[in-house]
């Protein structure tokens, strides 16, 4: 997983306040926005995730203008592109942005050169043929200049879309789900490369994906969006390690829950009653005021755990099940335990020699599991 910080020193280039959207029908309402706040700093990578439907699309589209919110006020470069009780909806092509799509939107009758230039054509910009070919030279389709988008592969298409928007020079660009179309050797290497031109260029991104490993590899700040709202803002570190509620947690990779019961505060640890048995964690600020009686939610990833031999029995946070299954993956071997009808995932990159079916002894590292009040589970 790649962990990248915010830019130092920036300030904010887009600033969302208070946007909601709703879409009605004949016979219902669908709310899509519910009052969403958020920032984009210059020179940030910022990544919407979240599943279908939970919002993040029409965020974006309402960014780019290509949407209308009922109510809420969005700023870019510190000019009000809408503003509803000021009733100020600047059209898409004078916001100062570039888009890339999902679907590419290339015209399939104009060359590729003819596609990039374009918008740049429209915008009377000087020097039509300079920045198109930096712009085709920076995503390493240079040769492709002359060809049709029918002619292309879709990993080209999608460079071809990205250095359209590149070539138009503008401070901040919005993606919508990019690279879902292509193959996943074709994403990597257009990632890495995307992830590269916007470090070395400095623009700003608003990216659209479902995919976590997608948003972790991306950006400077995921926005965790669920039905229309915001559930959490941080870096990959922190809504990852850190989640907080069970809906991040469990969108954000796999991740084990085990009800506990604070049994014992002190030392900066807390004993935990649990259907294992005892268990301990060590707390941090972030895990809000538990006291004794509380009950929570242990967050457990299954790389944070490890298999243990049996010397290790009647150790504190080791508890004895049964290896239901065991999968070997290459870097690392992904196993099932069971505690009676509780199943726990344990990821590991050695292989010890266990069979299916045989007694074997989990641990649980106190520092590396996460406590959620309840009324955060």
């Amino acid at each position: 997983m790649m962990v990248n910080a915010s830019p130092p020193g920036t300030k904010a280039l887009v600033d969302i306040a208070g946007v909601s959207k709703s879409f009605r029908s004949r016979h219902s309402t669908v709310t899509a926005l519910g009052d969403v706040s958020m920032l984009v700093q210059e020179g940030e990578f910022v990544v919407l995730l979240g599943p279908s439907g939970c919002g993040k699309t029409t965020l974006l589209r309402s960014v780019a203008g290509l949407e209308k919110p009922d109510r809420g006020r969005i700023e870019i470069a510190g000019r009000t592109v809408f503003d509803s009780a000021q009733k100020i909806a600047v059209p898409p092509e004078n916001r100062g942005l570039s888009m890339v799509f999902q679907s590419y939107a290339l015209w399939p009758h104009m060359t590729v050169f003819d596609n990039i230039a374009y918008p740049l054509r429209n915008r009377k910009r000087p020097d039509v043929k300079g920045h198109v070919g930096r712009a085709l030279e920076m995503v390493r389709c240079g040769e492709l200049a002359s060809r049709y988008p029918g002619q292309l592969s879709g990993g080209q298409q999608q460079r071809v879309a990205l250095a359209r928007a590149l070539a138009s020079g503008d401070q901040l660009i919005l993606f919508d789900e990019p690279l879902s179309n292509v193959d996943a050797k074709v994403r990597e290497a257009v990632r890495f490369e995307l992830l590269n031109l916007q470090r070395e260029l400095g623009f700003s991104a608003l990216y659209v994906t479902h995919d976590q490993s997608e948003a972790t590899a991306l950006a400077h700040k995921i926005v965790v969006m669920r039905q229309g709202a915001v559930a959490q803002i941080g870096t990959p570190r922190e809504v990852y390690e850190r989640p907080d509620s069970r809906y991040v947690a469990s969108f954000l990779g796999a991740t084990n829950f085990l009800p506990v019961t604070v049994s014992r505060i002190g030392n900066g640890e807390a004993l935990l009653d649990t259907e294992l048995g005892a268990l301990v964690a060590r707390l941090d600020a972030s895990m809000g005021e538990l006291r004794p009686g509380d009950r929570a939610l242990a967050v457990l990833r299954p790389e944070k755990l490890s298999l243990a031999p049996q010397s290790a029995a009647g150790q504190p946070n080791v508890f004895k099940g049964r290896l239901q299954r065991s999968i070997y993956l290459g870097a690392f071997s992904e196993y099932v335990v069971a505690f009676g009808d509780r199943q726990f995932f344990v990821q590991s990159m050695e292989s010890p020699e266990i069979a299916e079916g045989d007694d074997v002894y989990m641990a649980v590292d106190k520092a590396k599991l996460r406590l959620l009040a309840e009324e955060d589970a």
